[in-house]
């Protein structure tokens, strides 16, 4: 056991907050380690890990003032991971989640709201779970994405590989990502269907309107493909030079939850998840990272801020999995049944 996974089990089994991640694409492990079990609220002025609620009302902050910070060397470890996964479908689960996207579909067909994103609640059976295997595991198999695990005994245990960048904040430079639609990668020509290509672009209007509200200077790319473990997504890079540094809270405030997680309008597609998935998202789908410094070099004014997909809630020897896709009026309810099974192998297979 390396150095640091030791201090992160004694961190935990003396029940102390701490959070350890690897950014994507790099090979430096980054941990903070608090040194009492306050739960602290995030402040726009703070500094550490920011930890935020899908409804936005639990905002956290394991703060570097209150923390001490190590790194380490990702060490080369090759895992084998199956190429194909047997896919073991719940049948009460299916029958609920087809029922829930139905819905979705009627509230959308009344003009209730454009997009709605569902999402379902999957227990698995974990014994024995090693937090060092599991997490190297993740960033052996998905190097392009945000890897963590974030412990607070007033929280929980939540780990996670996400493939989506929430916000990259730089001074005044801010960049975001449109990220939607969803296909298992093949040796087959990439085609995406009408439904996946209006629903990612009404997350990419959504976005680049409401920072033209801040920004005078907003641009982006085309839509292109882009890979994340075994799932191909549509992405849009979205760029804006803010006019006020003070206003980044404001739009973290007006963006989160996106449409690519909420649906949009974004207060009635939020409405009818709360009223309708039957469960309680808690952090899955909020969102988290670096606030206000990059560990890595230690600049000041910097935040790196991913959001909470691909995760996990670990409680005793049960797995709580979250997974979810976007509800258009196209939806076809076993498909996007499918899309949730295709999304849960991120982390299946490094169970």
């Amino acid at each position: 056991m390396s150095f640091l996974f030791s201090k992160i089990k004694e961190q935990q089994a003396n029940k102390l907050p701490f959070v350890c991640y690897c950014k994507p694409n790099s090979d430096k492990i980054i941990a903070l380690f608090q040194k009492n079990d306050d739960l602290i609220s995030l402040d726009d002025s703070d500094v550490g890990f920011a930890f935020v609620s899908f409804d936005n009302e639990k905002r956290y902050i394991i703060p570097e003032r209150l923390s001490d910070i190590y790194f380490e060397t990702v060490s080369a470890s090759d895992y084998i991971f199956p190429k194909t996964m047997i896919l073991e479908t719940d049948s009460d689960a299916k029958i609920a989640f087809e029922s829930l996207v139905e819905s979705g579909v009627e509230a959308i067909q009344r003009g209730d709201f454009e997009k709605v994103v569902l999402s379902r609640k999957e227990l698995i059976e974990v014994m024995d779970f090693d937090i060092e295997l599991v997490f190297n595991k993740l960033i052996s198999n998905y190097s392009k994405a945000f890897k963590y695990c974030f412990y607070h005994p007033k929280i929980g245990f939540w780990i996670g590989a996400t493939p989506e960048q929430f916000l990259n904040v730089d001074e005044n430079l801010l960049k975001t990502v449109s990220l939607a639609g969803t296909q298992l990668v093949s040796n087959d020509a990439i085609k995406w269907s009408d439904k996946e290509v209006d629903e990612q672009q009404i997350v990419t209007d959504y976005i680049v309107e409401n920072l033209k509200l801040y920004s005078d200077n907003v641009t982006f790319s085309e839509p292109y493909s882009h890979q994340a473990g075994n799932l191909l997504h549509i992405k849009t890079d979205i760029q804006a030079i803010v006019n006020d540094e003070n206003a980044i809270s404001k739009i973290i405030n007006v963006l989160h939850p996106t449409p690519a997680v909420c649906g949009f309008p974004k207060e009635k597609a939020k409405k009818f998840i709360i009223e309708n998935e039957g469960y309680q998202r808690e952090f899955y789908a909020g969102f988290l990272g670096e606030w206000n410094k990059d560990f890595a070099t230690f600049k000041q004014k910097r935040s790196d801020l991913f959001v909470n997909l691909r995760c996990m809630k670990i409680e005793e020897s049960v797995a709580n999995l979250y997974i979810g896709c976007g509800i258009t009026k196209e939806s076809n309810p076993e498909k996007e049944f499918i899309e949730t099974v295709n999304k849960s192998l991120t982390i299946k297979s490094v169970l």
